[in-house]
């Protein structure tokens, strides 16, 4: 295909400075706003009680409104006995315009009633008696003021209660009620068009077809506006189609349509990539349209990001990857829109780690890696993920991420790092499980999730959970390593300070498609010695995983073609043989029966957990140690097709 290079990459802070000068002539909106639709809304202005608060002397028990002199001396074995007012004094009615307390005198008063001229006091019913002729006996003597709030004690007419760039919780919206409040004067969210371009997007719900993927930035991108504070308008997914991209782009430009616009994908160099054609294009036709401000930005990831203004509306292209849409949107997009909503910046509060592993950049560009976060018994260590700008699930699975600034190359092993978090503040996981994963260990997690307890589980394969708990960097770890040498699986690979739970049998074995006529009739060595004879593709597995010991085993010195392609799962290895871009691989056989692959056993092996001794006590590794022995547990393997230990 051929290629237009349009990219001009510059540094971030050139970027964004160009942004911002470009979109100064934006200013938020003002609109008033129902009580009931304010959640939410940020304040435009402050807000002062028209009354106070409470609005008259209130009763804050049941009881008998007094003159406190008239207690004076009041005991139980020697009472003062008041004259009771035929004025009762229920919450929400007045006392009579003409009445006032006289002295040695009460009248019934409920909570919240108000008290009448010349009482300053209320004597709880609790401390009080009848006596005779339809007087009271009051047991314990009042101080002025007992049991009453006075008026504007809490707030007084014309002070200020919300201050503008307050945005509404239901606290606020509760305190605009208690003054009376029926609207409130809030910033307009700013409209955000939010739109997807690619052949290859599906809609989610409907079936994945060949070549396809679901589109996931349009959900991320306009729920990213909702929580920035504006109105996200989901325009859907529009395909490569030149004039169709400009037909509905010219729909949302211009007065009383988008305030902003954010498209993704379509903006690297490749020849389908026409988003960027079509806003230089459009800019065009609007005189004096700044246009296209920056096409490249030096990040990692995100570097496809295209900033333009078309007329007087910003229009963003995010990279088409999640994980870099999601990126460039909250760096270049959210402070844009948060103004308009007048929230102003968002400060993310950043908490400090310890770096568990050497990060790698590359000078010129700024770097955000996507991390883990677990607390050990002396400091917080961020992990990173690895994933790359295509993962769907990277942000998910990710508590925040680490800035490599552009002119670092290295961060070492060990260095403090500042970790902003993403989704909310990091809490410390009641478990944290790493090394190999595997769909037995993920429905147990899941099981003690449903309890209420936070769990957390890091994929770094059978070696690297062990070489994080030897960190103290974990509660316990998932292995299924094989000893070559003796044929054990695991019990030689625990050290000090560590002890191995028995946990459940997988069985391992060589997959290829059905109908494969190489491997019919074999079983799982011969199959595989016939694979390397024949010159079938493989799909290998990385370095690190039991399952590599396994595979290293069966080629001996071979390298067949597919050996250098060496994913991190199970499931990868499955698609991989499943949809043809290789002819065989060894996984699991659940998997290869859900991927309708044949399945030709290897070797039973042995998933088993390694415990830090240092905490096994913690209440996250003794119940999943519970679950793990228990009928329920056992029943949750079985049903995930694995084999309980006995043990």
């Amino acid at each position: 295909m051929k290629q237009r290079q349009y990219l001009d990459v510059i540094d971030e802070r050139t970027a964004r400075a160009r942004f911002d000068a470009a979109c100064a002539h934006l200013v938020p909106r003002t609109v008033a706003v129902r009580l009931a639709a304010a959640l939410g809304r940020t304040l435009a202005e402050d807000v002062a009680t028209a009354v106070d608060v409470p609005a008259f002397d209130r009763s804050d028990v049941d009881g008998f409104a007094v003159r406190a002199e008239d207690t004076f001396g009041a005991e139980e074995l020697s009472p003062r006995t008041l004259a009771l007012s035929p004025v009762r004094l229920p919450a929400g009615a007045a006392p009579p315009d003409d009445f006032e307390l006289p002295h040695g005198a009460c009248c019934e008063i409920a909570t919240g009633g108000m008290l009448p001229r010349g009482a300053d006091a209320v004597v709880m019913i609790e401390h009080s008696r009848p006596a005779d002729g339809g007087s009271m006996a009051i047991l314990h003597a009042a101080t002025p003021g007992a049991h009453v709030t006075f008026a504007g004690s809490d707030l007084g007419r014309g002070d200020v209660v919300l201050r503008a760039g307050t945005t509404l919780t239901s606290r606020e919206t509760a305190m605009l009620a208690a003054v009376g409040a029926g609207a409130a004067q809030v910033f307009d969210a700013p409209t955000v068009a939010v739109m997807s371009t690619g052949d290859e997007l599906v809609p989610p719900g409907e079936p994945l077809r060949a070549g396809g993927v679901y589109d996931s930035n349009q959900r991320a991108i306009a729920d990213l506006v909702r929580e920035d504070g504006g109105h996200a308008l989901e325009l859907g997914i529009l395909r490569d189609d030149e004039e169709a991209l400009a037909a509905r782009l010219r729909r949302v430009l211009g007065p009383g349509a988008a305030d902003v616009i954010v498209l993704s994908g379509g903006t690297s160099k490749g020849a389908g990539d026409l988003n960027y054609r079509v806003v230089e294009r459009l800019a065009a036709e609007v005189p004096g349209s700044p246009g296209i401000l920056v096409h490249g930005v030096a990040l990692k990831p995100g570097k496809p990001l295209c900033l333009a203004v078309v007329g007087r509306t910003p229009v963003v292209i995010l990279p088409g990857f999640p994980t870099s849409a999601v990126f460039t949107y909250r760096e270049f997009v959210t402070p844009l829109v948060r103004r308009l909503a007048g929230r102003g910046a968002h400060r993310a509060e950043t908490v400090p780690a310890t770096l568990a592993v050497k990060l790698q950049s590359a000078v010129g560009r700024t770097d955000y890696q996507l991390v883990h976060v677990v607390e050990t018994d002396r400091r917080r260590v961020a992990t990173p993920l690895g994933a790359g700008s295509g993962s769907v699930s990277a942000m998910a699975r990710a508590d925040g991420f680490v800035r490599v600034p552009q002119e670092v190359e290295t961060v070492a092993a060990g260095a403090r790092v500042d970790v902003t978090p993403v989704g909310g503040a990091i809490a410390e996981a009641d478990l944290v499980v790493v090394g190999s994963h595997c769909t037995g260990l993920d429905r147990l997690l899941s099981r003690l999730a449903r309890d209420g307890l936070r769990v957390k589980s890091v994929a770094v394969g059978s070696q690297g959970g062990l070489a994080a708990l030897a960190r103290g960097e974990g509660d316990m770890a998932g292995i299924h390593l094989l000893d070559a040498a003796t044929g054990t699986y695991n019990v030689p690979f625990v050290g000090p300070g560590t002890r191995l739970v028995a946990g459940y049998a997988r069985r391992q074995g060589f997959v290829h498609r059905r109908g494969d006529a190489r491997f019919e009739g074999l079983d799982g060595a011969a199959a595989a010695a016939a694979a390397i004879r024949c010159g079938a593709r493989m799909v290998n597995r990385n370095a690190g995983s039991g399952t590599r010991v396994l595979i290293d085993g069966l080629l001996g010195d071979a390298r067949p073609p597919g050996w250098h392609h060496a994913p991190r799962s199970h499931n990868a290895v499955a698609a991989c043989v499943a949809q043809g871009r290789a002819d065989w691989g060894v996984t699991l056989d659940v998997l290869a029966a859900a991927n309708g692959l044949a399945f030709l056993p290897l070797r039973d092996e042995r998933y088993d957990f390694a415990v830090l001794e240092s905490r096994a006590a913690r209440p996250g590794v003794v119940a999943f140690l519970s679950l793990l022995r228990s009928d329920e547990g056992r029943s949750i393997l079985r049903g995930a097709g694995f084999v309980p230990s006995e043990a």
